[in-house]
């Protein structure tokens, strides 16, 4: 391209400086030196012109050929979007399927085995209670019998006491002494019963609150879990998911 422009400048000096015509605006340039300097501007000239007339004279074929080939390009890209849209869409419902029949087996797990939890709590419940009755009646009746023990033995002493002009006032006060003790461990005893029942019965009543928070956490997830996967509720036939819906 600098050849090109170098001959074109000195073409146009030739024809600045020729030999002007009198009388008109014409000039004489020598027909030899304008010649070589346009055959340097054509030989100075790129092959891309050549091939960018080609192009432009075939513009209208190419761009039908680029038209057809996009709108092939779309149609196949359309055609594999569908299908595998289609794909997408089976695989999802087939997941969602699953999914639904493994949360319908686990919250069937979870209900038999909060049934079976809240089933061994009762028997519990119910061993530990009759257990500690049993336990707090031998207790009273082993005080009582005590007590009436105690008591007897304190009479006949007060009795053998009284026969005994010396000892009168010492066996009276011996025979208070005897009863006030005979009294003491009379309530001794009621009091151990009484602790022992109420021990018994608050370690069940811890062993069976944290079987329930374990039960009422199992079934909270459950909910929870049901809610997300879109049957809120429905599993569960109506209960609140806190398990202790099941201790009637």
């Amino acid at each position: 391209m600098y050849r090109v422009f170098e001959s074109l400048d000195a073409l146009v000096t030739v024809v600045e400086e020729a030999r002007g015509v009198p009388m008109t605006s014409n000039c004489v340039v020598p027909r030899g030196d304008v010649l070589d300097l346009l055959d340097d501007v054509r030989e100075a000239l790129p092959g891309e012109l050549d091939d960018a007339q080609d192009v432009l004279d075939r513009r209208d074929e190419i761009v039908d050929d680029a038209t057809q080939e996009a709108e092939q390009t779309r149609s196949g890209a359309q055609a594999e979007a569908e299908q595998l849209v289609s794909d997408a869409r089976e695989e999802a419902e087939r997941l969602l399927a699953e999914a639904r029949a493994e949360a319908e087996q686990t919250v069937a797990r979870a209900r038999h085995e909060a049934e079976r939890a809240v089933a061994e709590g009762r028997r519990q419940y119910a061993e530990l209670t009759d257990r500690a009755q049993a336990d707090a009646e031998r207790i009273a009746h082993a005080g009582r019998a005590a007590h009436d023990r105690y008591v007897a033995d304190g009479q006949a002493e007060q009795a053998r006491l009284v026969s005994q002009s010396e000892v009168v006032r010492a066996a009276q006060a011996e025979a208070a002494r005897i009863v006030d003790s005979a009294d003491a461990e009379a309530e001794r005893l009621r009091q151990e019963c009484d602790g022992y029942v109420d021990a018994k019965l608050a370690e069940f009543e811890d062993a069976l609150g944290k079987a329930l928070r374990t039960i009422s956490r199992g079934r909270s997830n459950l909910w929870r879990g049901g809610q997300q996967n879109g049957a809120a509720g429905v599993g569960l036939n109506g209960r609140s998911g806190t398990g202790m819906d099941l201790i009637d």
